[in-house]
């Protein structure tokens, strides 16, 4: 993606610095800050009018961001994602338009599945949580996923998802063939 235009690698090393500067947020306070997104929305926009005529800009960019919003909003909704990863991977959708974005949706899906299950074992909870993903697929419901139980409500228990938007991102920017999808 930024082998585009001489300019590319620079434009890549923005995107890069944006997305770590969000997950040391996410890890750190388990926040991605508004004023952060914007930045990430804003360059991801300048991006696109760099590379493209303007109304195709326009389009992929807008496209992105609206993908990249509606994959994500039923995780909040159900509440099992934060609003601040769910705006984040919206804004990244401007840097990657809709095609990109979906393969980076699927690719930090299944980097965070990974993240979750090596965290859960560390902590030593598998069991529980996979009570409650049976208990949640019985309920036909994710909403059950998103209630922790007995003290699990700790901000250091909640895992930094945008870590996993963000390296879904970048596997999909800067290695647009690693993902046949």
């Amino acid at each position: 993606m930024f082998n585009s235009t001489p300019a590319g690698p620079l434009w890549g090393a923005l995107f890069s610095a944006l997305l770590l500067a969000a997950c040391v947020s996410d890890v750190r306070v388990r926040r991605i800050p508004n004023l952060l997104v914007l930045a990430i929305l804003a360059a991801g926009m300048g991006w696109s009018f760099a590379t493209r005529a303007p109304l195709q800009a326009l389009a992929q960019s807008a496209a992105g961001v609206a993908l990249g919003f509606a994959i994500w909003i039923g995780f909040w909704l159900a509440g099992v994602m934060g609003a601040g990863d769910v705006k984040f991977f919206a804004a990244i959708g401007a840097w990657l338009g809709p095609a990109a974005t979906w393969r980076a949706a699927l690719a930090a899906a299944i980097i965070g599945g990974i993240i979750a299950v090596v965290t859960l074992l560390q902590a030593r909870a598998l069991s529980p949580a996979l009570r409650r993903l049976v208990l949640a697929l019985s309920a036909g419901s994710l909403g059950v996923l998103g209630h922790a139980q007995d003290g699990e409500n700790s901000p250091k228990r909640h895992l930094p998802y945008g870590v996993a938007l963000a390296l879904g991102a970048l596997l999909v920017a800067w290695l647009p063939g690693a993902i046949p999808w």
